[in-house]
């Protein structure tokens, strides 16, 4: 195949292997002259269009063109894009291409990175999407017809670039624009020309759409449509033709010939209608279909596009993302939206809900009774996340999440109401956290030949998991992979609830409803606005972790993700730093002491759970049981030991319900927290608490670096920890250099440097070592005790 230039001399040969995987294992298909790529291929249609179809081989362009799209041209392969390519697209003002490479992993790698170079030259970019593995030409050859179905997947062409998608619509172009023709006759370019798609077709035709069905009527004939709704890229759906009491219903593909002839032949016998009628009628139902069947599927894209965001919601999102009072407006607006006591609960979940961004997000399970408010919590941490990052379900089946979509999950929360919902699913959940994907290989029929052939379906994250139980006894697997958090059951934060839920009912109350709107949206706003950055952790060497236990080997990657979110959400108050490594550049941001130590108390409560062997609810029944005997063993003046009492007595003095106390007090039992001296048929229990009080009640601490020390170090190496003027020399060996920050920026980091010397104050030394005696974390009561004594 010839590439001709303007000048009509043949720059390039193009040669294509026929046998396919007949070949010799290794042996080229696609053969080219030696030498550098030169010309390119069907060059009048850059004169002539503003949209350009760019696909990885000749053959995939000449598809498109012999079904009528003259607006194509190809590359030479992956990594075939020419420095010729990109000077004709300026120099013909091609504001829009649609990337048709083909649909594996080379052509998906190499799709990204040209649409990365493409939009930085102000060229829009769509990525065409054929089902996977396949290519323009395959598509054409199984898909019948094959213009309309390369007009299906043109005008279903994906926004590559970031942010929102260009209020503009996805046009077929077989015709030139009018300034296009003028172009190309005055430079003597021959315009190519193709037969529209027939409009007159869908003239005069309404449809009625319902839940479950479409109903159209022509003339006498009433159609009804089912089936539409589940389909994607084809038209097989169950028409039904009503005429004269009489009806015609069958299942069928409109866009299989043979199948529409056998329809209106047997419907034309048992209706008495002309065969003609209904062929025509077909004509039109298939065109109508189209189109409400495109309409469905815009809608549903636009769920899932990013906020679009004026002028001034952008700059109240970006006040809030560089406030210095980030972390407290965030616990604030959780009080004004109606959350009450769960200041750090509501923060971890706000956090994990960011960590989407990340690589490797974090998962979230609250864990409590019947109504103590879980779901409240869960929903009150979404509706300040953007509708379409997030994915919500009450319950998934076995295999459901491997049949989602490739990209629905990417970067997005998956949030599911209860556990026992999704425990069929469990397996797959736990591989999408771990290993970021999931993938199933399924049998299902060959659309063309009607045998059996495996199916593979991929569903890539990263994703963030939120769930919500009430069982106390969860599969271990999914537990150990999650933040468990633990919604507060005590009777004041009962009472704390009854008294926001009778403000609700007031005037102050409806105040309080149309704000919480405001305050959501502007998160929401917000949110959107965070990018996916790399963060660097300059000081990861120092930090410790407890090591008694395997299962910590999972808990310190939450706690350095949990370092990391916090980081990822001020990214902008943060400079944007960049290094290079093998001819790429990643930008990235640096953990301040500051996150340490946020990330410090935050991990000591929940991360400190999940050591403990007793879950937050059991434990907190033993410290109700711990007091009630303390009280009351000091009334009788006897020994905590000698006191026995009943699950009554536990039940009056906690006020919980007896089914709840049955499930704990039988694990404290199992545990040899309490002792059972009685009890059985016929006869209440008798316990003795076997729990001493010297036993820390606090969950296990986690060896956490003290982050005093680090500031104190960083202030002797010379370091500032808002990394404002300053820049490490070296990333893993690599240079890294820091971009150049804009003026609000640079004004943000100033204020948040000095915000740390002012802090600062006279160090306590002990053993050689410095604290700030006004600061030092709960997690170190060794520590805070020395500096005491150090002070005294």
């Amino acid at each position: 195949m010839p590439i001709i230039d303007e000048n009509q001399q043949i720059t390039e040969v193009y040669g294509r292997k026929l046998l396919g995987n007949r070949l010799r294992k290794g042996t080229a298909q696609h053969l080219y002259l030696p030498g550098p790529h030169l010309g390119i291929w069907n060059h009048q249609s850059l004169a002539a269009y503003n949209e350009i179809i760019l696909c990885e081989a000749l053959i995939d362009a000449m598809t498109f063109w012999v079904n009528g799209f003259r607006n194509v041209t190809a590359s030479y392969g992956t990594s075939g894009f020419t420095a010729s390519h990109l000077a004709a697209f300026k120099q013909h003002n091609i504001t829009r291409v649609l990337i048709a490479y083909d649909r594996d992993d080379a052509g998906n790698t190499a799709a990204d990175q040209l649409a990365e170079k493409l939009i930085e030259q102000g060229i829009e970019c769509f990525r065409i999407l054929f089902p996977k593995k396949m290519d323009a030409n395959d598509y054409a050859l199984k898909m019948t017809p094959a213009d309309k179905s390369l007009g299906l997947v043109i005008r279903q062409a994906q926004w590559m670039g970031q942010g929102g998608v260009p209020n503009i619509e996805h046009e077929i172009n077989t015709q030139p624009t009018e300034s296009k023709k003028t172009a190309a006759k005055e430079e003597n370019h021959p315009v190519p020309t193709a037969s529209p798609i027939p409009q007159g077709a869908q003239a005069n035709i309404t449809a009625e759409i319902k839940e479950h069905e479409i109903q159209i009527t022509l003339g006498e004939r009433f159609y009804r449509i089912r089936g539409l709704a589940e389909q994607t890229n084809s038209l097989k759906i169950n028409l039904m033709l009503n005429f004269n009491e009489g009806f015609h219903s069958d299942k069928l593909d409109l866009y299989s010939a043979k199948q529409r002839t056998i329809f209106f032949n047997q419907a034309s016998e048992e209706l008495a209608i002309k065969a003609d009628i209904i062929k025509k009628d077909l004509g039109k139902l298939l065109l109508k279909l189209e189109e409400i069947q495109q309409d469905q599927q815009t809608k549903a894209k636009e769920k899932d596009q990013p906020i679009l965001l004026s002028s001034e919601e952008q700059e109240s999102a970006l006040n809030l993302l560089k406030d210095e009072n980030l972390i407290n407006i965030i616990r604030e607006d959780f009080k004004k939206i109606g959350i009450v006591g769960e200041n750090n609960n509501t923060l971890v979940g706000y956090l994990g809900c960011v960590s989407r961004k990340l690589d490797k997000p974090l998962a979230i399970m609250i864990q409590s009774s019947s109504a103590a408010g879980k779901s409240s919590l869960m929903d009150a941490i979404l509706s300040l996340m953007p509708e379409n990052e997030c994915t919500q379900y009450s319950a998934m089946t076995g295999q459901s999440l491997f049949y989602l979509g490739e990209n629905s999950l990417k970067h997005k929360i998956l949030a599911i109401s209860e556990e026992e919902g999704a425990s069929n699913a469990s397996y797959a959940l736990k591989l999408l956290q771990s290993e970021g994907e999931v993938t199933i290989a399924s049998t299902g029929k060959d659309n063309d030949s009607g045998q059996l052939v495996t199916q593979e379906y991929t569903v890539k994250g990263p994703t963030m998991l939120f769930m919500t139980t009430t069982a106390i006894d969860i599969d271990e697997e999914l537990m150990n992979r999650c933040l468990v958090l633990s919604v507060n059951e005590s009777q004041f934060q009962t009472q704390s609830i009854h008294d926001r839920q009778r403000d609700r009912r007031t005037l102050f109350g409806l105040q309080y409803n149309i704000e919480q709107e405001t305050i959501a949206t502007l998160h929401r706003h917000a949110q959107s606005l965070l990018r996916s950055l790399k963060v660097v952790n300059p000081y990861a060497n120092q930090l410790t972790f407890v090591s008694n236990k395997t299962r910590t080997r999972r808990d310190h990657e939450k706690y350095l993700t949990l370092i990391d979110c916090i980081a990822l959400l001020h990214q902008y108050q943060r400079p944007l730093k960049t290094f290079s490594h093998k001819n790429q550049e990643i930008d990235y941001i640096e953990v301040t002491v500051d996150d340490i130590e946020l990330a410090n108390q935050l991990a000591n409560e929940v991360l400190g759970r999940t050591l403990d062997e007793l879950p937050p609810q059991t434990r907190k029944l033993l410290t109700l049981i711990l007091k009630m005997v303390t009280e009351e063993s000091q009334r009788l003046s006897i020994e905590p030991s000698d006191l026995h009492f009943t699950r009554r007595q536990i039940r009056e003095y906690t006020s919980w319900g007896n089914t709840q106390l049955k499930v704990h007090c039988h694990r404290l039992e199992e545990l040899e927290y309490l002792l059972v001296h009685k009890g059985g048929r016929g006869q209440c229990f008798e316990y003795e608490l076997l729990y001493q009080q010297n036993s820390s009640l606090e969950g296990s601490l986690l060896g956490l670096i003290d982050v005093n020390k680090l500031r104190y170090d960083e202030k002797k190496s010379g370091l500032k920890s808002d990394w404002s003027g300053s820049s490490r020399p070296q990333v893993g060996g690599v240079s890294a250099i820091e971009k150049p920050l804009s003026e609000n920026q640079r004004k943000a980091d100033s204020q948040g440097g000095s915000e740390v010397s002012k802090n600062v104050q006279a160090p306590i030394k002990t053993n050689g070592v410095s604290y700030r005696s006004d600061s030092l974390p709960e997690a170190f009561p060794l520590a805070a005790q020395a500096a005491s004594q150090a002070n005294h």
